[in-house]
């Protein structure tokens, strides 16, 4: 365990600060301070007060995660942030954090994809991924199916949300049902005392010449939205725990259904679930059934690592130093809309144009100096 990589991570994609020390495929760290409860008020995250959060959290965040690994920061290997996709401001604050940490500890820099840390904090749980690996990411802001043979190098989209996401389904039928925001955690609440098979509400992109692997939640928002007006407009008590049951019900059968379809089209044997809707009871019990019906082997981590956190990342740069792939360089920028396909972003040759090739990290320190 002592040779392999030491590494620190840092996300801020969203309203949360995370940073996290991993050795290898061991977390040593977690720490985590969020700004959930200023967004509450507007029932959604506020970019501007994430930033702002982000930059008053970061400094305490990352000592609160040295002290509690029981390390100094000399003692790292290397530095791993979030450099996208995600919100702009937040994403910016969190690379200027590791640029700077990276470049006084004189420690590499590895700018890592948000969605393929989702994938590789699995390792921290259930050790290395399967080759290949079929990953179902579900959150506020991404609802995709990615097929990976290298989490490192290879990440290939098979599907993604065309409109809202799981989770912002979720925040939006919470809102309409006055629960509050965010909406996961009180929906799955509530569906637990609730009858799934009391309101058909529709399935989206499930007929059989839609997008096989394609996801489309806005339709269901919808559709929930007018049952519940039609029932206060007719002077009827809305049942709340039948609503939110019928409507989780809805969500996690087409995402366990596309995603079982999607491992054996492409004859994968492992399915991994991630990103904050992970957390969802129901998604869980509804993929473990399906799986083991499937054949298929379901791999997901533990609750606190679904949501956004600093240890996938430091998982992802974890996996980046083991197989020695390039670090970033010191001009790397935060990109909102990074593809997956892009799971990290490697340093070049400083204005070398299009025929850029990669450097060592001594070189990129080397060049800015």
């Amino acid at each position: 365990m002592a040779d392999e990589p030491l590494v620190l991570g840092i996300e801020t994609s969203c309203d949360e600060t995370g940073v996290g020390i991993v050795r290898g495929t061991t977390l040593l760290a977690d720490a985590v301070a969020t700004s959930v409860e200023e967004h509450g008020r507007f029932g959604g995250v506020v970019p501007e007060i994430a930033s702002r959060a982000h930059l008053e959290a970061m400094v305490p965040t990352v000592q609160r995660a040295l002290d509690e690994a029981g390390i100094k920061a000399s003692d790292l290997d290397g530095i791993a942030v979030t450099a996208g996709p995600g919100l702009a401001g937040a994403l910016l604050v969190g690379v200027s954090a590791a640029k700077a940490y990276a470049y006084a500890l004189d420690k590499p820099l590895y700018g890592v994809n948000h969605l393929a840390s989702h994938i590789c904090v699995d390792q921290l749980e259930h050790g290395r991924l399967p080759e290949p690996t079929m990953a179902l990411l579900v959150s506020g802001g991404h609802s995709s199916l990615l097929l990976t043979s290298d989490i490192t190098s290879d990440v290939r989209s098979l599907g993604a949300t065309i409109d809202d996401a799981a989770g912002e389904a979720f925040d939006k039928v919470a809102r309409v049902l006055g629960l509050g925001f965010p909406g996961g955690p009180v929906i799955d609440r509530y569906a637990a005392e609730g009858d799934p098979s009391a309101i058909a509400f529709p399935r989206g992109l499930s007929g059989p010449r839609d997008a096989a692997y394609d996801f489309s939640f806005s339709g269901l928002k919808t559709a929930v939205a007018r049952w519940i007006e039609a029932k206060r407009r007719a002077g009827e008590e809305v049942p709340v725990r039948d609503v939110a049951a019928s409507f989780q019900e809805a969500v996690t059968d087409v995402l366990t259904r596309k995603a079982i379809r999607a491992c054996r089209d492409h004859g994968v044997e492992h399915l991994m679930i991630g990103g904050g809707v992970a957390a969802n009871s129901r998604l869980r019990a509804m993929a473990r059934e399906r799986c083991e019906r499937a054949g298929i082997e379901l791999r997901v981590p533990r609750m606190k690592l679904c949501t956004d956190n600093g240890a996938m990342v430091a998982a992802l740069g974890a996996e980046m130093v083991w197989r020695n792939r390039t670090p970033s360089s010191f001009d790397l920028s935060a990109d909102s809309s990074l593809p997956v396909t892009e799971t990290h972003v490697p340093g070049t040759v400083p204005d070398a144009g299009p025929d850029a090739v990669p450097v060592s990290h001594d070189e990129l320190h080397r060049l800015s100096e």
